[in-house]
């Protein structure tokens, strides 16, 4: 008992020393995670004037980002963006692609949250990786951009101390307090510092399909903060902006979340730069200021005045094309620029007088190129002046009208009159695609006489996507190349020796094309094996209205040219032996042999009774569109993929039929038959007598 008094003093003297060492560790680990004395300013005079002026900030602070001259319209979009961070108001600006407009976006943000004008900038984007991106970018600037360091280290010292090890953040502590930073991978807090400005200003992105609504900051002392300046950066996709549904929903998320975000009592301020991409798309609609004149929307192009020597600018043009269907660079063409370049400059009124890039000499010629590259591209996205699509036209196929075109004939039934018979096959990972049909001469009419899939399905309505029976399954073992050859080969084969019903004899298949834009090496195997010559690889081109159409190309020596196709010479392009196809022509032609009546000349008819070809009329009426355009003194008929609708096989499957045909001497109205003789006129039906006008 004499002994316990002992060991209980032992017992506290360890005690002691214990919580000492920890007082000691803490002690140590505290000074670790304080960032110490913040560095002085720089350079006061300059910190004042990027204080003063958003566009001094952008050219000193960012000298790599803004390193060539602005422009009239850039100093017009950086005068709007300054006065919403200051003043608030909402504007909308319509920019060209690559104007620098989420950069402008970007270092708005930073701008705003170093002066103090902002304490919560709401970054929205197209979607949530859009968005993040940005911030991404923000964060680079505050890690690493040294002149911001320089004069405003209160509010980007502590965010150099992290080190970029970010999970420092939470215990991070400036004379023994908390910083309070947060910086993750969807939102900025800005560091607690006494007399920073930038104190406690947050920076948060988001997608606009994001939940947005209802979006605040709690602060420590329980005040709940809101975004008071929104930047909507480019907020809609290629996709939504052909979507009038999409864009109906963007549309309502702007006008209620985003414009409420500051609450019921305070008005948010906004700066929208964007593109318009679609008639009535998302920006089109908001910076029509009939509509939405709160935006005081404002579109710049690249281009106010096109150059009125268009004879000069057409021989550009072919040789620019001459040269690169010679795979070469173009330079040929920028050499006549250079001889021709006052008489081709006159009229030219170019926005931005120093975009062009190395293997340009100015930025006419550069304009011209993005015009001549991509027609609707180039009146879109660099003009902000969409041109109407298809949608809007009143020849445009329906459904029903597809489904009209069943003649009650047997499945395989060739008509009396048809002379040739031809089929096309479509080539996908899961499935293949295709059609057969029979051809009257002149294109008097066409029947589609059977199309499907390999495998064939189940389901009589059925999606790629959906599909069960696939070259996978039908193939198991194997990879999906071979998948794809085993089945190329089966159906090919197959095809090759069926007997159609013609009459009271018996009809085969005069030409079968095949897609080589896939898979070509396989094809081509496909062709040597079981093919022969009356298989063929194709290929589609797609000649937009920028480009020289095939009559007016120049023909080089072993090379083959039909109405709108041509058989390359194999050893000038080292591709396969193929038939090159005009697929804008094509689709245009074929769109309008759908469209005719029942029983016209010129139309084209399908087998059996219109409830059996539902899912087909979907493939022609609903998975394309076009949009007219006018360039080299004519207008073509520019197709692409309608977006939610990708389906569009047998509609390539009847296009390339129809080619065959031609190809095994099917004669079009107005094509030039051997010896450089036109076909006589015959009558045609309304819609493509309209379209030939």
């Amino acid at each position: 008992m004499a002994r316990k008094p002992a060991k209980t003093a032992a017992s506290d003297k360890y005690a002691l020393r214990k919580e000492a060492e920890r007082l000691r560790q803490a002690e140590q680990s505290k000074s670790g995670r304080d960032i110490g004395e913040i560095p002085e300013v720089e350079d006061q005079k300059r910190r004042a004037r990027a204080v003063k002026s958003f566009r001094f900030f952008c050219t000193e602070y960012f000298p790599q980002a803004f390193y060539m001259p602005w422009s009239e319209d850039h100093l017009t979009v950086i005068a709007k963006i300054e006065t919403a961070v200051l003043h608030g108001g909402l504007f909308a600006l319509a920019m060209p692609r690559g104007s620098g407009k989420t950069t402008l976006a970007e270092t708005a943000c930073i701008w705003a949250i170093l002066r103090g004008a902002r304490d919560f900038v709401c970054l929205i984007g197209s979607d949530a990786g859009h968005a993040k991106s940005m911030l991404e970018s923000i964060k680079v600037e505050f890690e690493t951009n040294e002149l911001i360091l320089a004069d405003f280290p209160e509010a980007v010292f502590p965010i150099h101390a992290l080190e970029r090890i970010h999970n420092r953040a939470h215990g991070q502590l400036y004379q023994g307090t908390p910083t309070r930073i947060v910086w993750t991978a969807d939102e900025i807090v800005m560091p607690t510092i006494p007399d920073s400005k930038a104190t406690g200003a947050i920076i948060r992105v988001a997608g606009i399909e994001s939940r947005i609504r209802g979006m605040k900051h709690k602060r420590p002392n329980g005040d709940a903060v809101r975004p008071s300046l929104v930047i909507l950066d480019d907020p809609q996709t290629d996709e939504s902006a052909r979507s009038t549904e999409q864009t109906s929903v963007r549309m309502n998320t702007l006008n209620g979340a985003i414009l409420n975000l500051a609450g019921p009592d305070r008005k948010i301020a906004g700066v929208m730069p964007c593109t318009a991409i679609y008639p009535d798309d998302m920006a089109d609609q908001i910076l029509n200021r009939k509509k939405h004149p709160v935006w005081q929307g404002e579109r710049t192009k690249l281009v106010y005045a096109f150059p009125t020597n268009t004879d000069l600018w057409d021989q550009y043009s072919r040789i620019r094309s001459d040269s690169f269907e010679r795979d070469g660079d173009g330079h040929e063409a920028t050499q006549f620029y250079r001889k021709h370049r006052k008489q081709m400059d006159e009229g030219a009124k170019i926005a931005w007088k120093e975009r062009f890039d190395t293997t340009e000499l100015s930025a006419v010629q550069h304009a011209m190129n993005l015009k001549l590259q991509d027609e609707r591209t180039f009146w879109a996205e660099y003009q902000n002046e969409p041109l109407l699509p298809s949608e809007d036209s009143e020849d445009v196929l329906t459904i029903d009208q597809v489904l009209a075109k069943a003649s009650g004939r047997q499945r395989g039934e060739v008509p009396l009159a048809c002379t040739k018979l031809t089929m096309f096959v479509d080539v996908h990972d899961k499935l293949l695609f295709y059609a057969v049909c029979a051809w009257e001469d002149d294109f008097v009419a066409g029947h589609v006489i059977e199309y499907g899939t390999f495998p064939k399905q189940e389901r009589t309505f059925v999606s790629m996507r959906m599909a069960t029976r696939t070259l996978g399954r039908a193939y198991p073992g194997i990879g999906t190349d071979g998948g794809i050859q085993a089945g190329l080969e089966a159906l090919v084969s197959a095809a090759l020796r069926r007997d159609y019903t013609h009459g009271d004899g018996l009809m085969r298949t005069d030409r079968l094309l095949v897609d080589m834009g896939y898979k070509p090496e396989i094809v081509e195997a496909v062709k040597h094996k079981v093919g022969g010559s009356a298989m063929m690889l194709a290929k589609g081109i797609g000649i937009r209205a920028s480009r020289f159409p095939m009559s007016t190309w120049k023909r080089k020596p072993g090379e083959q040219y039909g109405h709108h196709w041509y058989v390359p010479s194999v050893s000038r392009t080292r591709e396969f032996s193929h038939l090159g196809v005009d697929t804008n022509f094509w689709k245009t032609f074929v769109h309008a042999a759908l469209a005719t009546a029942p029983g016209d000349r010129g139309g084209l008819m399908l087998y059996g009774t219109g409830a059996e070809h539902n899912l087909l009329a979907h493939h022609l009426a609903s998975s394309e569109l076009w949009i007219d355009v006018m360039a080299q003194g004519r207008t073509v008929r520019e197709w692409s993929a309608r977006p939610g609708h990708p389906d569009n096989h047998w509609f390539d499957c009847l296009v390339g039929c129809t080619v065959a045909a031609n190809y095994s001497g099917i004669k079009c109205l107005g094509e030039v038959a051997r010896g450089g003789r036109r076909r006589p006129a015959v009558k045609i039906p309304d819609k493509m007598r309209r379209r030939k006008q």
